[in-house]
């Protein structure tokens, strides 16, 4: 997109290289802290507006280092895929465009967070990296439950009916939080789905087209 790349001849020197690295890093620091008893440390970095308003700014930015799951046994997994999302993107797209993603899911999850008053985690961010993954890689086969060989597109289709589900079903919380989950999807893959629609209606078109020809030659 000519906007993206004009960005990027401008800001592009400023991005941070292997951003998914040091995020991957610093979920893993944080999962240290939780695992010391007495030790509350996810208060201390979860997005809330009202103690942001109260001068606690660095919310803004430490809620993308919560862990996304407390388990033991999935933090390996989860953030070593969350890793190999991060830098298969930043490899397909280069670093600033993949700095610009992500920091866009952010800041569709801190206008969530004011709108809804409520707290954040970095939750959606995530999920939009994976559906931005699974566009671009959707044959990439990963282990469910550690057993069971699944190709990311169609995990990434379940996501888009609970997004959809959220969107339609939930209270207003839920709904703007599904929303600004893939803002960013659509702004970076947006064009190319509307594209990719437009020329799957053609080609079936095409081919009513093509054997209503057929159908009628043999009749004449």
């Amino acid at each position: 997109m000519k906007w993206i790349d004009k960005l990027e001849r401008k800001f592009g020197r400023y991005a941070i290289k292997n951003l998914m690295t040091y995020i991957v890093i610093l979920n893993a620091v944080v999962y240290m802290f939780m695992m010391i008893p007495g030790v509350n440390i996810i208060d201390k970095l979860m997005l809330d507006p009202s103690l942001v308003l109260k001068g606690e700014i660095w919310r803004l930015v430490t809620y993308i280092f919560i862990p996304p799951s407390a388990s033991p046994i999935f933090i390996v997994f989860v953030l070593y895929f969350y890793y190999i999302i991060g830098s298969n993107l930043e490899n397909e797209w280069g670093s600033f465009r993949f700095n610009l993603y992500y920091f866009l899911g952010m800041i569709g999850t801190t206008i969530a967070a004011f709108i809804t008053k409520g707290g954040a985690t970095p939750t959606y961010i995530n999920l939009s990296l994976f559906l931005a993954f699974a566009h671009l890689y959707p044959d990439f086969q990963v282990m469910l439950f550690f057993i069971l060989p699944i190709k990311v597109k169609y995990l990434a289709w379940i996501d888009w009916i609970v997004i959809a589900y959220s969107v339609i079903f939930e209270p207003v919380p839920y709904k703007v939080a599904a929303v600004v989950s893939v803002i960013n999807f659509l702004i970076f893959f947006g064009p190319d789905v509307v594209d990719g629609i437009k020329l799957k209606r053609q080609v079936r078109q095409n081919r009513k087209r093509f054997f209503s020809e057929i159908e009628k030659s043999r009749k004449d």
